[in-house]
């Protein structure tokens, strides 16, 4: 991996810059083993797709995206309140998570986001993406085994050798942060727009709104009920 070191915001606001935020993300297993090499090695085939994790109606007319780091504690204090965001739209917001680790600061987070990743692979990447924030001051290998397997997949999978194949989709999404400004974690995107307010759910709701209001009639849902 040939990632370039970010840093940590130092408040819970929002913006592509170090000390705010942006977004991310989308859900869904990524690729598991697909077969054996000729040498015997299992071949991993790496799910690298940008909305990969995704939270929310695959219809919204919102998409919140947020680059993460799972050693970061603002981005802990992001995740209910973007999930929050989610669940009380009334099918209007889409998240999707990102990678963004800021390893020259976090020494477990890059870590982290493999066993995440491995995890995703099982169908259990919210599962994993909601037991490393909680438990993100307990990050070493033993701590990621012990999470993987709490939720019934195999400890072994999600670090050393085995999680390394998942370079590829943190090095992919990091990627796209570095193309998109991104400095520090939590980084928010609002409909593909920098959101620069703090990571709480009043201002979160208030930029929702407006953002439908200028969305096109046509990607609007009708709400429910």
């Amino acid at each position: 991996m040939k990632l370039v070191p970010g840093r940590s915001s130092g408040t819970a606001s929002a913006s592509g810059r170090a000390g705010t935020n942006g977004a991310g993300g989308t859900n869904g297993p990524a690729g598991g083993a697909a077969g054996a090499g000729g040498s015997g090695a299992v071949v991993v085939a790496v799910d690298t797709a940008p909305c990969r994790h995704a939270y929310g109606p695959a219809d919204a007319p919102i998409l919140v995206v947020e680059y993460g780091d799972f050693e970061c504690p603002y981005c802990a204090q992001a995740a209910p309140v973007l999930r929050e965001l989610v669940d009380t739209s009334d099918g209007q917001v889409r998240l999707v998570f990102r990678h963004f680790p800021v390893y020259d600061v976090h020494p477990y987070a890059l870590t982290a986001a493999l066993a995440a990743e491995a995890a995703g692979a099982q169908g259990q990447f919210w599962e994993m993406h909601d037991r490393l924030f909680a438990g993100q001051d307990r990050l070493a290998d033993k701590f990621l085994r012990a999470y993987a397997g709490a939720l019934g997949v195999d400890g072994d999978l999600v670090i050393g050798d085995a999680a390394q194949p998942y370079g590829d989709a943190v090095e992919a999404d990091y990627g796209l942060a570095i193309e998109q400004g991104v400095r520090g974690t939590p980084s928010i995107f609002l409909g593909g727009t920098p959101y620069r307010g703090r990571a709480e759910i009043a201002p979160l709701r208030k930029a929702m709104a407006l953002s439908l209001r200028r969305a096109p009639s046509g990607q609007r849902r009708r709400r429910r009920g």
